[in-house]
């Protein structure tokens, strides 16, 4: 199959997945209908304003100055679709996979669902979600045959928030179908989309790639995150062990340890892969659990290392003032989701800590979350009992930080000085 017109591309989801992949395929030439059930999502969409650094404001005006896209929760959009993506959320539920929004968004994609149409999950998930949920919610719904009369694929998202090097574009797409006629379609879609196309032999296939692909990290995440645990107690800078490490030019990729993991990948994703594992087989996946117990208690080392820090002073968290720096999981990003940043303020106000948290990127807090948003000005530098970097946004002024805090525990290995301790 040759893509060799515009097609009407329905992009389900406008998040940090769909959103990126909706403004890529206005920008070859399809007209897009950016679907999303959050309205206030939607409407601030349709007045040019996006969420997600990725995808600029000047960039969602242009998609929609085209006359090519559109944002809706309005389903009667979806009509008339040539190729369908599902970019939903796949959370945790009480440790359980919750494929609601799958679930959903294939039935009503069901219903719209014409012969010729390619349908795409690109929403993390176990192998065989594709072919053993949606495939039959599109069948019953449609009435049509996956591989007879319309085609269906899986296409993991690898979506790097805030990368500098690293887009869409230039990243490797896996690509899967159902059938090899799908696969022909699916792969077809993409390559008019991103510069590398790279299929592969299932949709299972693809679907535990992309599992494996966050697993790897977690696990060494894990590993040196622990390791900096033990490390300090060793008297070991494991900051230079790192380092040094890393020097080797093969059989070592390097890691680095931080207050805990966030996003959707990391604490999520593996997980997924965890139960399906103790679903099918019967048997826990060992690492993957035991990279869990790691990176979920690393806020909890973290706050008794700021403990030990006032301690230093001669303060109670009771009596101490801490700012902390970011509360985004990631360098320079606005993604607050699962964020071990959340964790270790939450924990430090059970010590009854005046907690004040600066994050340019963050504009509002999460539910139920009683610290201050502040700028990390001068003032509040100096005012802070303790100073604690937990995302090293490149737009925080470090040498400020450094000129005006009393004391800094620096959980990424951001700065230097005599009164900075690192994790």
């Amino acid at each position: 199959m040759t893509v060799d017109r515009p097609l009407r591309v329905v992009v389900v989801g406008q998040g940090y997945v769909g959103l990126p992949l909706a403004m890529r395929a206005v920008e070859v030439g399809h007209d897009v209908v950016g679907f999303d059930l959050d309205v206030a999502r939607v409407k601030a969409l349709a007045h040019g304003t996006s969420f997600t650094p990725d995808v600029p404001d000047l960039q969602v005006e242009a998609a929609l100055g085209s006359g090519r896209y559109v944002a809706t929760d309005d389903e009667s959009h979806l009509e008339g679709f040539d190729v369908a993506i599902i970019t939903v959320p796949t959370p945790l539920r009480d440790g359980v996979p919750d494929l609601s929004f799958i679930d959903s968004a294939a039935r009503t994609l069901g219903s719209y669902l014409e012969p010729g149409g390619i349908v795409v999950l690109e929403s993390t998930t176990y192998p065989g979600t594709t072919d053993e949920l949606v495939q039959p919610l599109l069948e019953v719904a449609s009435g049509l045959r996956a591989g007879a009369d319309f085609w269906l694929g899986f296409s993991p998202e690898r979506i790097d928030p805030g990368s500098a090097h690293w887009n869409f574009v230039n990243t490797p797409k896996i690509v899967a179908g159902v059938d090899a006629i799908s696969l022909e379609h699916v792969a077809s879609f993409y390559g008019g989309l991103v510069d590398t196309v790279v299929p592969v032999v299932s949709t299972r296939v693809a679907e535990m790639a992309k599992l494996l692909e966050n697993t790897f990290r977690h696990v060494n995440i894990a590993l040196v995150n622990e390791l900096a645990v033990y490390a300090a107690e060793l008297g070991v800078d494991v900051w230079a062990a790192i380092d040094a490490a890393a020097t080797k030019p093969f059989g070592f990729m390097k890691f680095t340890p931080g207050p805990g993991v966030g996003g959707h990948c990391l604490p999520i994703d593996p997980t997924y892969l965890a139960w399906a594992v103790r679903q099918t087989v019967g048997r826990p996946f060992r690492f993957v659990e035991l990279a869990n117990d790691v990176n979920e208690h690393m806020p909890d080392y973290v706050v008794g290392r700021i403990s030990s820090a006032l301690n230093d002073q001669g303060l109670a968290p009771s009596r101490s003032r801490v700012l902390l720096l970011g509360l985004a999981y990631k360098k320079d990003t606005s993604d607050a989701r699962e964020s071990p940043a959340i964790d270790v303020a939450r924990i430090l106000r059970a010590t009854r800590a005046e907690v004040r948290v600066a994050d340019p990127h963050v504009s509002s807090l999460p539910p139920g979350l009683d610290v201050t948003l502040v700028d990390a000005d001068a003032g509040e530098i100096a005012a802070a009992d303790l100073v604690v970097v937990l995302t090293d946004h490149s737009c925080f002024d470090y040498d400020l930080v450094s000129e005006h805090a009393r004391a800094v525990f620096d959980t990424r290995h951001r700065m230097r000085g005599p009164h900075v301790q690192h994790l």
